[in-house]
């Protein structure tokens, strides 16, 4: 009656800053090296940490272009992996029997007329990823965006996170 309530969503994105902030225990630095990328590169620049469901990532932090003209995002939101440039990042540096695994389970559905839904063609663009150590996409989660990313990894190699740059695909 009149009443609101924090569902589920939010116990999500909650855990999804928490989980980022402990993995990036330097994150000044993490947001510094971020906000000299978009400096550089005129672009936004995004890190997003794979959700526990395995399917998704989210942008924990975000350092917004000074362009007029921009990729923009909320911190918290989410995409599927296999539409974006940091998750298919972040599943470029899973094992491949992660990713067969993930792969088989996929129902993957378009947001653009451009959107990778071939199983074939994603794990070969994976695999490409992972051969390169960047991902690239155009036009896949949304019209008229750009994004390359590469994973963030941890002293031990493990990947803890993705940086993106994102752009319009104008500019790309």
């Amino acid at each position: 009656e009149g009443a609101w309530r924090l569902g589920p969503g939010a116990f999500g994105l909650g855990s999804a800053l928490i989980e980022a902030r402990r993995r990036f225990h330097s994150s000044d630095l993490v947001r510094e090296g971020m906000r000299r990328l978009a400096e550089k590169c005129e672009e936004t620049v995004l890190l997003g940490v794979r959700d526990d469901d395995g399917e998704t990532m989210t942008y924990v932090d975000v350092v917004e272009s000074r362009n007029a003209v921009r990729f923009a995002v909320s911190i918290g939101d989410r995409r599927p992996l296999y539409a974006t440039a940091g998750g298919r990042a972040l599943l470029a540096a899973e094992p491949e029997e992660g990713v067969r695994q993930y792969l088989a389970e996929l129902r993957p559905q378009s947001f653009t007329k451009q959107t990778e839904t071939s199983k074939a063609r994603l794990a070969a663009l994976i695999a490409e990823a992972r051969k390169t150590g960047v991902a690239q996409t155009v036009d896949q989660a949304g019209e008229g965006v750009t994004g390359s990313a590469s994973v963030i990894r941890d002293a031990a190699g493990t990947a803890t996170g993705v940086l993106i740059i994102a752009a319009p695909s104008s500019r790309a």
